[in-house]
């Protein structure tokens, strides 16, 4: 749990000397001052407010001036954990330099300290050109809900040989294109287990098994409002 100012650095210490990372989302100043207080390591913004703040069916309707105005209200809030903003739909994957101005507006109006972004391989181009620009990215594959549609549903990813390799494959180039961080989303925990072995940066776990590096939770389910 965290004593002291959180960054990137320090939750990659935390994978080397075995120290779980502790995560949750947090949408305005209240629950934000409440987790940093309780020693939080990351709290993300996640797109997730779509759902339980705004009542949206899914994550895809949150635009960058929704995620901004609560990453705003969540920094207020903060004094040690490290604040990282999700990129909604459509924010990152249309234009590399637009995807990089959105990231930029995350650190200079909303006040986080990175960025999260979903999809593996292909997405690596637009990673390294965020980190380029000084903004850290943490990644995010398995059930990324954002391709919901490609999926058809909120459904366990990696469940087939070709799959588990695929994910193996994306968390690798992931870290190679400089993530500090991944995300694996519903995927068996059997290959969480692996890629957490795999790669020399924390895996942070929902829905992945207890092997992780750290786990996430949407406050919302913790607690039950």
């Amino acid at each position: 749990m965290a004593l002291q100012k959180i960054t990137a650095k320090k939750i990659i210490e935390k994978k080397k000397s075995g120290e779980k990372i502790v995560t949750i989302t947090s949408y305005d100043y209240s629950f934000a001052k409440i987790v940093d207080d309780c020693g939080i390591d990351l709290i993300l913004v996640g797109d997730s407010l779509s759902m339980v703040v705004l009542g949206y069916k899914n994550t895809l309707s949150v635009t960058m001036d929704e995620m901004i105005h609560h990453t705003k209200a969540v920094a207020r809030g903060v004094s040690n954990a490290m604040i990282v903003a999700d990129m909604p739909f459509l924010s990152y994957k249309i234009d590399v330099i637009e995807a990089v101005k959105n990231a930029g507006r995350f650190i200079q109006e909303g006040g986080a300290e990175a960025v999260k972004v979903e999809g593996g391989t292909k997405i690596c181009p637009t990673i390294k050109a965020i980190i380029d620009a000084d903004i850290q990215v943490m990644g995010h594959i398995g059930l990324t809900p954002q391709a919901i549609y490609e999926f058809g549903g909120f459904l366990v990813q990696g469940k087939t040989v070709e799959a588990a390799k695929k994910l193996i494959i994306d968390a690798k180039n992931l870290e190679k294109a400089g993530v500090f961080s991944i995300v694996l989303e519903s995927i068996p925990w059997q290959i969480a287990k692996l890629i957490t072995k795999t790669v020399n940066v924390p895996t942070i776990g929902i829905g992945a098994g207890s092997y992780c590096d750290g786990q996430i939770l949407v406050i919302n389910d913790r607690t039950k409002f």
